[in-house]
């Protein structure tokens, strides 16, 4: 690859100073040797979590100069395989947009080093609206999706494997007229002066996510996939009693089929569209370890856990059982805020975990993250305990064995459980072949005169979570699963009785609202309210602390188990 004669010698890709070389004219030429990707061994782990080199230079000045060159270099060759631009003189009255090298370390799951990954990054901060870009809307797939898919994986003894797109935002076609600089170490030293005029979306560009996955979605559909209209990344296709489902997470996928023929057909007919790179069975998909095993599907962020605990000085601290004590009623802080940016970053840490595996914290969490703003030492007490509580579960995992193959889901609420706050606290989780599939914790946003009207908003935010579950399962053409009237269980009889009685009056308009969608849910069979006692509702914990004989039961319930 092309390297600028300018560089300083610790740059070098090669280890040693690198010599003055002639620059041929453009195109480039591409290295047509093939890559074979490199086993570090199973020892071989980051040194540090913070060493990623922040440029170019500082990357070949590392120790890893050597891995980042080539990393580099595969990049560049991407870039040009794709015709991503071209050189030109910068018209006038044009701007430039710069460009910078991303250099990270990407990691397995149990913190080795799975290889080196560099990506030329657009400055599209500087771009303007309605000059170098129009709408950027682009959806992702929720988290939710994934859970359910991998519960339905367990009922369904589905094959789950896992592919990732490489340079997927170089796939865009652009409409606008965009100009950006010379990467830095592949300025071409006879036409320094010139820019790349780029003919196909890069990363950075406000636009490119966009681009990107309406390219994605017109090759699916061509090749016989329909999308959920639940979910814009969810994508299936059902023929001779072969069912293939594809989830798109940006440039991170899931294929789910039923069965291992299906499953390469669809690999075959996205390696033909774009330059994909399989990864086999799932193993890792958003930090988050997956196995499938005879029926059995395990999502965890044991390793996720330990960084954090690790990180923030938790890691020899002594466990204990529950995540939140429920005698303890915190109130806003009116003295000094203590260490108000270590709590804030912890508790940013830890709403990915509560997002994505871990229910059984989401109350925890939720609770905790009000105080931000101004943390005071009761609120440290309660981060304490909660750090203590993840050290003892670090392993638990939601655990979908594929029975019962039914949906199911509860409701709850808190009235007027904060201090200082007149707000309940609404809770849903929703269960599936064995676990949780979604789940929230919430303050609610206007205040409930009674336990019931709490109640009743909790409810409306459950119902309109069934409804979109049980549209995303209909889409998808299934062959044991059956899904009806979805069964949602709440433990205030008042409420349930309310939402049963169509004639039911009010003067305040919000709950009146929220009556009318629960009733229209009910009448159209979506969902039966079911009256269930407080002790079996697996929502409780997520609106309120557990004794700890209660919050071992419901984490069981939960689907939660250690590895």
């Amino acid at each position: 690859m092309v390297s600028e004669s300018t560089a300083e010698p610790e740059a070098g890709l090669s280890g040693t100073a690198p010599q003055p070389i002639e620059v041929e004219p453009f195109p480039l030429r591409v290295s047509t040797r093939d890559r074979i990707p490199k086993d570090f061994g199973e020892n071989f782990v980051t040194y540090h979590l913070e060493d990623d080199p922040f440029s170019y230079q500082e990357a070949m000045r590392s120790r890893d100069a050597l891995m980042w060159a080539e990393a580099i270099d595969d990049e560049m060759n991407s870039l040009l395989q794709n015709n991503t631009w071209h050189l030109v003189d910068l018209p006038k009255g044009a701007k430039v947009l710069g460009c910078k090298w991303v250099l990270k370390k990407k990691l397995h799951s149990d913190g080795s080093i799975a290889r080196y990954k560099a990506r030329l990054v657009a400055k599209g901060y500087k771009q303007q609206g309605g000059i170098d870009y129009f709408d950027v809307y682009s959806p992702v797939c929720h988290l939710s999706t994934i859970r359910i898919l991998l519960a339905l994986a367990s009922i369904e003894n589905f094959i789950v494997h896992q592919m990732d797109v490489k340079t997927a935002f170089l796939n865009g076609e652009l409409d606008e007229e965009i100009y950006m600089a010379q990467p830095e170490g592949y300025v071409h030293k006879d036409l320094r002066e010139k820019v790349c005029k780029l003919d196909k979306s890069i990363y950075g560009l406000k636009q490119a996510p966009k681009m990107w996955h309406i390219k994605f979605d017109q090759v699916v559909k061509s090749v016989g996939f329909q999308s959920s209209l639940s979910d814009k990344c969810l994508y299936y296709r059902s023929m001779s009693n072969q069912t293939v489902i594809i989830c798109l997470y940006v440039d991170d996928m899931l294929i789910l089929g039923s069965d291992l023929a299906a499953v390469r057909d669809t690999k075959s007919a996205l390696a033909k569209a774009f330059d994909m790179k399989d990864l086999g069975p799932v193993d890792t998909l958003l930090g988050m370890k997956v196995r499938v095993h005879n029926g059995r599907v395990t999502l965890s962020q044991a390793h996720y856990i330990e960084q954090i605990l690790t990180t923030w000085g938790y890691k020899d601290c002594r466990p204990v059982e529950t995540p939140i004590d429920p005698n303890v009623k915190l109130s806003p802080n009116e003295g000094t805020s203590v260490d108000q940016v270590k709590y804030s970053k912890i508790i940013g840490s830890l709403m990915y975990a509560t997002s994505c595996t871990r229910p059984d914290i989401a109350f925890s969490v939720g609770m905790l993250s009000r105080f931000t703003s101004s943390p005071g030492k009761e609120h440290w007490d309660a981060l304490d305990r909660l750090m203590r509580y993840l050290k003892g579960t670090k392993d638990h995992a939601l655990c979908y064995t594929g029975y019962p193959p039914t949906l199911e889901g509860y409701s709850d609420a808190s009235w007027c459980s904060e201090v200082g706050n007149s707000k309940s606290t609404s809770g849903f989780i929703f269960t599936l072949g064995g676990a949780a599939v979604t789940w929230k914790s919430k303050r609610q946003t206007c205040i409930a005169l009674s336990s019931m009207e709490a109640e009743l908003f909790a409810l409306a935010s459950a119902g309109e979570e069934a409804e979109w579950i049980r549209n995303l399962i209909l889409d998808i053409p299934l062959s044991r699963l059956q899904v009806n009237s979805l069964s949602l269980y709440c433990d205030n009889q008042a409420a349930v009785q309310v939402v049963k009685n169509v004639l039911f009056n009010t003067k305040r308009r919000h709950v009146r609202l929220r009556h009318a969608l629960l009733n229209y849910l009910k009448e159209q069979g979506i969902i039966t309210l079911i009256d269930v006692r407080s002790k079996d509702n697996l929502a409780d914990p997520l609106t309120k602390g557990m004794p700890k004989d209660r919050s071992i039961k419901t984490v069981g319930e939960m689907g939660l188990k250690a590895l």
